[in-house]
């Protein structure tokens, strides 16, 4: 039996966990600065006591950008194997937590294999869960229903969990005094809306927030403060609606940490880019500086089919700018459920976008895999080019499709390869194209 409850609440009291531990690891950080940057919010290691397969991930301030794989069945797609498929594919390319967001019927099953199979943080949504897993519509479901919910999840060993609690009734007022074009584009939050209006009731997560925090500190789950009022397109970003709630949530940060609780707060959807790195310096100033995890932002309302390129130039800015953690976003975002293909894009986009972001603000050691990539360049060492980069297997294939008559190069440029040149000058060798020996 351990003696704390949860990890924010070990490292106030000057414990180093084993789960800090594998963290400081990973990061190649002192354990004992990790734990100081636990201790006050800014680091979040979302680690479930029932989550035994779980290799511990820190979000936060100093630590490498995360990204998470959204995937789950629908009542159009039901299909659990090819979601297996999927997680399979989100673990194989170095995915650091899987949303499971199945809303059609009794998820429990797939989850509790998701959380035995994986390495991986395991976050979820207990809003679109409830209807399916009461059996009751949603006039019908109760504050306690909800909370019902939420305990489930947390037994099953689920990491963390999206909470739209931030979207009570101030925040609504904000919402409906300035009318939108895209209105609630999150799930969630629409259905908590639409409980909030036929009810009368305020929102139950908000009402009885305390409660939830005692099921979450009870396993040690983190709560991912849920935007409800997130910009659905570009022109709604930055609004009376979005602030409002931002402003909410960070006292509900504040109140998380009060009871050990571990945090982070969730941000836009759709922003232009000029206005991204505003957006990620307020929401810091905001919620306190807790761990920022962002969907996107999708910097164009314009490109269906090709979201995963949108998402990942605004999140790029974003991490850059200071948010800690990327949800992927594919190819099908607005269009259908994604395929085993669309998965794999929106993922290595995601990546691409997180580490491009560490490189621009300076996370220790980032950049070495680059540097490595420059000195196998240099060598012109495909074996070693193929190991280091994102995806080996496409940039085999790409490399062999068509093949150079001289391994030395590749087929754009051939004999005439730039670096091929030049070692050969530096190496002291004539550089001869018609009449090479």
């Amino acid at each position: 039996m351990r003696e704390y409850k949860t990890q924010m609440e070990a490292a106030k009291n000057g414990i180093i966990t084993p789960e800090m531990k594998t963290v400081a690891e990973k990061e190649q950080m002192d354990a004992e600065k990790l734990r100081e940057l636990v201790a006050k919010g800014w680091v979040a290691i979302p680690a479930n006591v029932n989550h035994t397969s779980l290799s511990a991930e820190g979000i936060g301030a100093g630590l490498k950008t995360k990204i998470n794989v959204n995937l789950g069945i629908s009542g159009d797609c039901k299909n659990y194997d090819v979601e297996m498929q999927k997680v399979d594919m989100a673990l194989k390319f170095g995915a650091e937590a899987i949303m499971d967001l199945s809303n059609y019927g009794k998820t429990n099953t797939f989850r509790r294999e998701l959380v035995a199979k994986s390495p991986a943080m395991i976050g979820t949504v207990p809003m679109y869960d409830a209807i399916g897993y009461l059996e009751k519509d949603l006039l019908e479901i109760t504050a306690e229903d909800f909370l019902k919910v939420v305990r489930a999840h947390a037994e099953e060993g689920v990491d963390f969990m999206t909470i739209h609690a931030g979207i009570n009734r101030r925040a609504v007022e904000a919402f409906r005094r300035d009318p939108r074009k895209m209105n609630i584009v999150s799930r969630g939050g629409s259905l908590l809306f639409a409980w909030m209006m036929m009810t009368g009731n305020e929102n139950p997560f908000y009402e009885h927030y305390d409660e939830v925090l005692d099921i979450l500190r009870e396993y040690d789950v983190t709560i991912s403060l849920g935007d409800a009022l997130r910009p659905g397109c570009i022109d709604d970003s930055t609004d009376a609606g979005q602030i409002s709630e931002l402003i909410e949530l960070g006292a509900l940060t504040e109140r998380a940490w009060a009871r050990d609780v571990q945090v982070m707060v969730e941000g836009p959807g759709h922003m232009a880019m000029n206005e991204i790195e505003a957006n990620m310096k307020l929401q810091k100033r905001l919620c306190h500086n807790a761990p920022f995890y962002v969907l996107g932002p999708l910097v164009t309302d314009i490109a269906p089919g090709y979201d995963h390129i949108t998402s990942a130039i605004g999140g790029a800015i974003a991490a850059a700018s200071g948010a800690d953690f990327l949800c992927y976003v594919t190819p099908a975002e607005h269009l259908r459920l994604p395929d085993l293909s669309d998965v794999k894009e929106g993922i290595i986009a995601s990546k691409i976008a997180a580490h491009a972001a560490d490189i621009a603000k300076g996370v220790p050691h980032a950049r070495d895999l680059d540097n490595k990539m420059a000195e196998a360049r240099h060598n012109v060492d495909w074996d070693e080019m193929f190991k280091i980069c994102i995806d080996p297997e496409k940039a085999r294939a790409y490399f062999e499709s068509t093949p150079p008559a001289d391994r030395h190069t590749c087929s754009m440029c051939g004999k005439m390869c730039a670096v091929r040149t030049t070692n050969m000058i530096l190496e002291g060798k004539e550089v001869k194209f018609c009449s090479e020996k």
